[in-house]
């Protein structure tokens, strides 16, 4: 187990914009910094993160929390692995204890997978200095003009050519089967089991912080009948359609340069890395996808794409750039002259060469997509309309009114047709595209309709919940201020009536809180409301404020999300809109006192509301029954009501 001084260390030192900033490209908003959401697919930032209270807030998918629960959210991480990956970023030395026999049961099956991976891509480097590895492995990557560094940066490794080498040494290791099977590493059958990349050179593929999410794996014996190129199965930690080789290593080039090279295979981005061109990732020999994309948007909003100059070629990067297009990213094509690639280029020219011709032969896609289908057009008319439709297609695809404009222009110049034409095409094009969103938005709309009629709660629960969020949210951010607060005291009259005397007084407003909701002996109806209020409470009583960091180590997952949610998002659940649910506050420019007092007598509105409710319904279920006492009962609460009501008027 981690000892909680590391713990500590890690949330004293990790800054959540630096942590947050290897994944997402962030800009300053005001005192805080926005980004595109990493968790869904958006093209208006709604990414919040505050390096003053040093949370982030996600307001696209409802998630939140510290630098810890961002790794853990974004990496798959437990909260262990989390703080051991911070400890590293950071150089802050982990002090653990020895784990007991049932703690390491307890490792969940993902991060079992993690463990065997990185076993795994070890062990396939350590191939390359025995015996076959050296001759084959080795061999070969030298032969491809990879420098030992190279290697070694990218850890590439050699599976050996035997049914079950890595299976014997990773078992023997301590390593489960299960666990090989499901990382698809080993495959099972009822009577065997074998390495799946057995006589293979291998390519570790990282997540962008690093971790081996599978591999992927060339064959060197072209006389065998297998695939040349071999990549790990679909499994829990790998999703070739959501990762990309070499994001990890280029993640803060692309950053820098603001812009990313974008090629085809492995081979591709080590050459073009090792000649100095850092900022580039492969889709690893899979079609472009929109997961792909969104992870480099994350990076920069610039992609190039550089493809080899054959047909096949071509086709494939046509393919990508509507993907791209679509994803509100700006794109820009480079092919390579007939008979090379990435790699070959790469391996043949010296970096400034390399840097030359990429930023002379890469042109938009408009020049690229009518260069190369203009060709196939040429003499025939049909051909040359479905080429002009197929390129309004493409710019119909992307987001920015502006872009779409000046792209209409550019390729009625090179297209030799008129804009009139163009626009009039473009326009139909985007209709039918509106057409079948509204259709889908309209069938959305209806599903959601129906899930809400289903899962509708009574006004007075949603009341309640929304006053209970509302004192929460005062406490963490007023908790400590001293306000002057109207104090009111009521007592029966000589003719039964309720009396009310006031004075004011000065004071905390977490102490004001603490003694008004214990005088009603109120408890929160919300299970994570109920478990946090007693926590900062007790925080504020003995040190007289709420420091985030403290905070953040003491709460669990849920908790420190719902104390991110409650800071950071005030907008989503504005004081304007509370007159819906009958409930009158003041605007939050307005004294703090007002605030927490109007909320409280709310509260008591809500509660009597309950109490009346209750006792009505005591004497419909008996209405032969005296009833004096109850409807005396009623007639008071009725008064505390309607003085209630007016306290609220006052301070509104």
């Amino acid at each position: 187990m981690i000892s909680r001084a590391t713990i500590d260390a890690v949330f004293d030192t990790a800054r959540v914009e630096e942590v947050i900033g290897d994944f997402v490209q962030l800009k300053k908003s005001g005192s805080n910094f926005k980004g595109l959401s990493p968790f869904s697919d958006e093209r208006t930032p709604s990414f919040m993160v505050s390096p003053v209270k040093q949370i982030w807030k996600d307001f696209s998918s409802g998630k939140g929390g510290t630098a810890v629960s961002f790794i853990m959210e974004h990496e798959h991480l437990t909260y262990p692995e989390a703080i051991k990956y911070l400890a590293k970023k950071y150089g802050i030395e982990i002090e653990e204890t020895e784990q007991t026999d049932e703690q390491k049961q307890q490792q969940d099956e993902k991060e079992s997978m993690f463990m065997v991976s990185k076993y795994t891509a070890q062990w396939f480097h350590d191939q390359l200095k025995t015996g076959e590895g050296k001759a084959v492995g080795y061999s070969y990557f030298k032969e491809r003009g990879f420098s030992d560094e190279t290697i070694e940066f990218f850890q590439l490794g050699y599976s050996p050519d035997n049914w079950s080498a890595l299976t014997d040494a990773a078992i023997k290791a301590g390593y489960k089967l299960e666990f090989l099977e499901k990382t698809g590493l080993t495959i099972v059958k009822e009577d065997k089991q074998f390495d799946r990349f057995k006589g293979r050179v291998m390519f570790p593929i990282r997540s962008m912080s690093g971790r081996v999410l599978g591999f992927g794996g060339r064959i060197l014996d072209s006389s065998k009948k297998a695939a040349k190129y071999l990549n790990s199965p679909q499994s829990e930690i790998y999703d070739k359609s959501k990762v990309l080789y070499g994001i990890y290593e280029a993640k803060q080039a692309i950053a820098k340069e603001d812009l990313c090279y974008l090629v085809e295979g492995y081979t591709d981005v080590i050459q073009l890395y090792q000649a100095g061109v850092q900022n580039v990732v492969s889709s690893s020999g899979t079609a472009l996808t929109t997961d792909q994309i969104r992870l480099i948007s994350r990076l920069t909003k610039n992609i190039t794409v550089l493809y080899d100059g054959d047909a096949a070629g071509m086709r494939a990067a046509i393919r990508g750039i509507d993907l791209i297009l679509e994803a509100g990213m700006n794109v820009r094509v480079c092919t390579f002259p007939e008979g090379e690639d990435p790699d070959s280029f790469a391996k043949s020219h010296t970096q400034s060469e390399i840097q030359e011709f990429l930023s002379e032969n890469a042109v938009d896609f408009i020049r690229f997509k009518s260069s190369l289908l203009k060709d196939e057009a040429a003499g025939d008319p049909i051909k040359k309309a479905s080429m002009i439709r197929e390129i309004v297609q493409s710019i119909a695809k992307i987001p920015d009114d502006i872009s779409r404009e000046i792209f209409v222009r550019e390729s009625a110049e090179i297209l030799e047709i008129g804009e009139d034409v163009l626009f009039s095409t473009l326009a139909q094009v985007r209709n039918a595209s509106v057409t079948q969103t509204r259709d889908k938005q309209r069938r959305d709309k209806e599903v959601d309709r129906l899930k809400k009629v289903e899962t509708v709660a009574s006004e007075t629960v949603d009341r309640r919940e929304v006053l209970e969020r509302t004192l929460i949210k005062i406490l963490l951010m007023y908790g400590d201020r001293s306000e002057v607060f109207e104090e009111v005291f009521y007592q029966d009259s000589v003719e039964g009536e309720i009396e009310m005397e006031q004075m004011k007084s000065e004071r905390p407003v977490y102490e004001k809180m603490f003694l008004e909701l214990q005088s009603d002996e109120f408890e929160f109806s919300n299970t994570y409301f109920k478990n946090l209020y007693p926590k900062l409470i007790d925080m504020m009583l003995l040190q007289g404020k709420i420091d985030m960091n403290i905070v953040m180590t003491e709460l669990d997952d849920q908790e420190a999300q719902l104390v991110a949610d409650l800071i950071m998002d005030e907008d989503r659940h504005a004081l304007s809109r509370w007159e819906d649910k009958q409930i009158f506050v003041t605007q939050k420019e307005d004294m703090i006192s007002r605030y927490l007092t109007e909320t409280i007598l709310n509260f008591r509105r809500l509660l009597i509301d309950k109490k009346v409710n209750a006792a009505m319904d005591d004497i419909s279920s008996d209405p032969e029954a005296s009833n004096l006492e109850v409807l005396t009962q009623i007639k008071n609460y009725q008064a505390l009501y309607r003085d209630l009501g007016k306290r609220l008027n006052r301070v509104i």
